[in-house]
């Protein structure tokens, strides 16, 4: 009932920006190779600017997505200033969206949270909401953003925005389209000055997309470990010819238990299981299971469950991009390790897509294009508190 109704909703959206006198803009900060533009994109939105630090992502973001993107610190950003090269005002902007590096408040990484000036760049975020005045912004993070590490961060997005209505969600994106269960945590910040409410989907899909769904129909990657020739990025990771043994004793859903003791590596060898054992190290997917969540490591047996169902390999970085929802018409530009890293950090497109579509719901019904009628009992979970 409730994916059958958010698709109403999305037919209605997409049905009237056919009629638009002209888009709805938007802004993307701390850009990275554009997954979130491509799903905002696809959700009708116009991107008029966006930033990265880094030089291949925005590489990658202009090859795919339009010369929009700038090498740039979000420290050196001013609002002001674009607004008056564009020839706008605050609170002329419809969105302004971003993602601010994860790394300092991943699990993954003790104690970051403490100490990670990366983190500090989410006060870069407020500011430039502060400054751009938009009527919605969309931040996206790790789920334990919405936790014990984020809490700093989310008191002062309260604090700073009080001119904005504050709804946080924490999501599976296996809900939203996708073979992996990515669980991420997204802010959305409606202005006070739009009356319509703002309302996001639990999910979009009754029944989760499968590996096979996602990659079944893709040929094998080159031998000699070049790029293959009719998809980007479709390459073979170099990994040792013992991992590759190691890795060829173990069935799908398994892990490093399933090599023979005398060929496991010497940490596997005494390591006590009982206190958890790296379970997913040499883990190999199930063509009818979802995968972990993508990282920067999905081409290594060693960084977590990311070997091929059926293949003695890892994952090549197009393999990982459709699993984040890009289409085979992406390219990442850079070094293996740069397409690694984007592809892994990137906003899975179809969640971007998703919150997209939710956010011109509202701006829709603000300026009287559609009504707000929407039965949201019945078809939107209610946001989860950040304190």
């Amino acid at each position: 009932m409730a994916t059958e109704l958010y698709h109403q909703i999305e037919t209605q959206v997409r049905d009237q920006f056919k009629t638009m006198p002209k888009p709805f803009t938007y802004v993307e900060g701390f850009s990275g190779p554009g997954g979130m533009s491509l799903g905002l994109q696809r959700a009708g939105f116009q991107l008029k600017y966006a930033f990265d630090i880094s030089e291949k992502a925005v590489s990658t973001h202009n090859a795919n997505l339009g010369n929009h993107a700038e090498v740039k610190d979000a420290r050196e950003v001013d609002g002001f200033t674009l607004m008056d090269q564009w020839g706008i005002q605050p609170k002329d902007l419809d969105l302004f969206a971003g993602g601010p590096p994860c790394q300092g408040f991943s699990k993954q990484k003790r104690g970051a949270h403490l100490g990670d000036k990366r983190n500090d760049l989410v006060l870069e975020y407020i500011r430039l909401v502060k400054e751009f005045e938009p009527k919605f912004f969309f931040f996206e993070n790790v789920a334990v953003f919405g936790q014990k590490r984020g809490r700093e961060f989310l008191h002062k997005m309260h604090e700073e925005l009080h001119d904005y209505q504050i709804n946080a969600f924490f999501l599976n994106s296996a809900n939203f389209g996708l073979a992996q269960t990515r669980q991420r945590f997204v802010v959305v910040g409606k202005h006070i000055d739009v009356a319509a409410s703002f309302v996001l989907p639990e999910k979009v899909v009754d029944q989760w997309q499968t590996l096979r769904d996602v990659i079944g129909d893709l040929p094998e990657p080159p031998s000699d470990f070049t790029c293959h020739p009719h998809f980007f990025n479709h390459q073979n990771a170099k990994v040792t010819d013992l991992n590759v043994h190691r890795f060829s004793h173990v069935p799908p859903g398994g892990g490093w238990r399933d090599i023979p003791f005398d060929l496991r590596m010497a940490c596997h060898k005494r390591v006590d299981i009982r206190s958890g054992g790296w379970p997913d190290v040499f883990g190999r997917l199930q063509w009818d299971g979802q995968c972990p969540t993508i990282t920067g490591g999905f081409d290594s047996f060693t960084r977590g469950r990311y070997g091929h169902p059926e293949a003695n390999r890892p994952l090549t970085p197009r393999e990982a991009a459709r699993l984040q929802g890009f289409p085979d018409e992406f390219n990442f530009h850079g070094t293996r390790g740069d397409i690694r890293s984007q592809i892994g950090n990137a906003v899975p497109p179809p969640l971007a897509e998703t919150v997209g579509i939710c956010i011109a719901r509202s701006l829709l019904c603000h300026y009287g294009f559609i009504s707000d009628t929407f039965p949201q009992e019945v078809l939107f979970e209610k946001s989860e508190s950040i304190y």
